[in-house]
């Protein structure tokens, strides 16, 4: 990063970086899980980890790649990849999902799924109040039809569906 852009946010070259160690660290965590299952091909044919553990090394492969190009390379030296308005934008979408997820724990996946789309559409798309929580409310039915009833599949619940005699 030259000084011309420095403090002016995270660096996209740093930020390959970053993710073909991140993604490396994922292979080889496959790998290592997929080694301790087993990744011989047996009588049977190949144990529960073989299959597995070649997926971690294309992965740790290509993030090796992915690392020596960045390093190599440098295409993106100076380039900034993540500045206090990208930041913003970013956790405009990044914390409202964090917030669904915990609630969803306490109130069940079917509420915090109506909750979520309509306050996304709301403040996000400014779309009309009655519109957002009908649509909303459309969705968690929608999943409650789909999972619980075609596939049944049980989501987590909560006392709201508790009240409905949802189990």
């Amino acid at each position: 990063m030259d000084n011309s852009d420095h403090g002016r946010g995270l660096s996209r070259h740093a930020m390959e970086i970053a993710t073909a160690c991140l993604t490396g660290g994922i292979g080889v965590a496959v790998c290592y899980g997929s080694w301790q299952l087993g990744i011989a091909w047996e009588e049977t044919g190949p144990a529960s980890g073989y299959f597995p553990f070649w997926i971690g090394v294309l992965i740790t492969l290509g993030s090796l790649v992915n690392l020596g190009r960045a390093v190599i390379l440098e295409h993106h030296v100076g380039e900034v990849f993540l500045d206090r308005q990208r930041l913003n934008r970013v956790a405009s979408f990044f914390l409202p999902v964090v917030a669904f997820a915990v609630l969803s724990v306490f109130v069940g996946l079917y509420v915090g799924t109506a909750l979520y789309i309509a306050t996304a559409m709301i403040f996000q798309g400014k779309y009309a109040w009655w519109l957002s929580v009908l649509s909303g409310l459309c969705v968690a039915v929608a999943f409650y039809l789909i999972f619980e009833i075609g596939f049944q599949v049980p989501l987590l619940k909560g006392p709201v569906e508790a009240m409905f005699g949802i189990y």
